[in-house]
């Protein structure tokens, strides 16, 4: 496994050189969507990869932080980076008040309540149309921070490469820390964690919190940057999308759950080639690559280029 400074050294390298292969708009505005799932799916992996708890309703907090803080700056007239941060604190307490009861839960059990989640959630940003403007969505102003508006493709580029650049060193980070330790331990056995006294519950109540609390973050920035927001930002195809973007690239794998954001985000834009059959080919990638890769993409590949060292 790499090490936190080659990670990070080698993400910046690329975010750098990026724009020099980016040569329109087009390119840019794929390369930044990709740069905010792939920071979703930083902050999903850590919830799934690494404290082992399933999640099919995280792109719920990702539409809900949008629509919040789309609703205070159209509604009330509030600055962005304020509507963020509201948007964000109310994610966090609402992912508090649903943590605890649902996390007593475990298997598909887990899986059911999160889903469950983010249905109504998803319900009430299509069906509260004076406040979000049901299916139809609501435009949202350009983000501005201290007099600064964040405007055009090369600059959300930066923003979104920095943020990605920060979350990465967040996770390393976390994932080395007692806490990350103690996150690991409860994936591997939860009653062997709790018996050396490992507080199970805590930990999982605070990594799905730190979770929804990035998706929110990243969804007030993606409406922003979009200038516009539809209750599909947050429904069960996207939360589908975001666990199959941190399977494919691999579990328990910060570098992996960009890898998979980043491949399964640019790779649709190949396939147009394909017309009719888009879909039926991306499908047959995926499960090709989960049949002979079942650790995801990256830890795979780490793992061959191990054994190719050591033989």
């Amino acid at each position: 496994m790499l090490g936190r400074v080659p990670v990070l050294v080698g993400l910046a390298a690329v975010i750098a050189v990026l724009p020099l292969v980016l040569t329109n708009n087009f390119l840019l505005n794929v390369a930044i969507i990709a740069g905010f799932n792939a920071v979703v799916c930083v902050g999903l992996n850590l919830l799934i990869g690494y404290a082992g708890q399933i999640s099919l309703g995280h792109a719920a907090f990702f539409g809900l932080g949008a629509y919040v803080s789309a609703v205070l700056v159209g509604t009330h007239g509030w600055p962005p980076l304020p509507a963020l941060l509201a948007g964000a604190a109310f994610v966090g307490v609402l992912a508090f008040a649903v943590a605890k009861p649902i996390l007593r839960l475990k298997g598909h059990y887990l899986a059911m309540a999160t889903l469950g989640i983010g249905i109504i959630i998803s319900i009430v940003l299509r069906t509260e149309t004076d406040i979000t403007g049901g299916p139809d969505g609501m435009v949202v102003v350009p983000f501005e921070v201290f007099g600064i508006e964040v405007a055009g493709e090369s600059m959300w580029y930066w923003v979104v490469g920095a943020l990605l650049l920060l979350a990465v060193w967040l996770s390393l980070n976390l994932i080395e820390s007692p806490a990350g330790r103690a996150m690991r331990a409860l994936h591997g056995s939860e009653v062997a964690a709790e018996t050396l006294g490992v507080d199970t519950t805590g930990y999982k109540v605070m990594v799905f919190v730190l979770s929804a609390v990035l998706a929110s973050v990243m969804g007030s920035l993606f409406a922003h940057y979009l200038g516009f927001i539809t209750p599909s930002a947050g429904d069960f195809f996207k939360s589908i999308e975001l666990v199959t973007m941190v399977v494919f690239g691999g579990m328990a794998s910060t570098l992996g759950a960009v890898v998979g954001a980043v491949i399964l985000t640019v790779l649709p834009q190949f396939l147009t080639a394909f017309q009719d059959y888009q879909h039926m080919v991306l499908g047959a990638i995926l499960m090709f690559t989960m049949v002979f890769m079942p650790r995801g993409l990256l830890p795979t590949l780490e793992g061959l280029i191990t054994a190719r060292r050591r033989a």
